[in-house]
């Protein structure tokens, strides 16, 4: 099962993007979820020999296997199987504040924690508003 970005697959993680905002549906039940994932991660690694600085590397993230952090979502995907459910990438976001900010305000907007429709339990945020770039 892929991510959906327009109705296409997204096989290749962008290069310019932090991460992004999805949706996963249950296609059995019509229950949602609404996350945020990241495309890379940063890594420090202890300095090569002679050297005093630590290492920085990016990485990939496990981005393409990845069924979001609710529990009782996790149980469903296991139980129904992954073909029962839909992954769609609503936002491709350039900073980590843009993530935060662009999930925080979709689940706000769709009202997730007053309706059974959604598998979100609370909303949680951090956001810098130094590094937003939507605004």
């Amino acid at each position: 099962m892929t991510w959906l970005l327009d109705n296409k697959p997204l096989q290749q993680a962008p290069q310019d993007s932090q991460g992004f905002v999805y949706c996963i549906t249950n296609l059995a039940f019509n229950r949602r979820y609404i996350g945020k994932k990241n495309f890379w991660s940063t890594r420090s690694l202890p300095p090569l020999k002679g050297r005093k600085r630590k290492r920085r590397v990016t990485i990939e993230t496990d981005w393409q296997s990845y069924w979001g952090s609710n529990a009782q979502l996790l149980r469903d995907v296991h139980t129904l199987g992954v073909d029962a459910f839909r992954r769609d990438i609503l936002y491709v976001c350039r900073t980590k504040s843009d993530m935060s900010y662009i999930e925080t305000r979709t689940q706000f907007q769709l009202g997730v924690l007053h309706s059974d429709e959604y598998y979100n339990e609370f909303i949680g945020c951090r956001i810098n508003g130094k590094n937003l770039s939507i605004l």
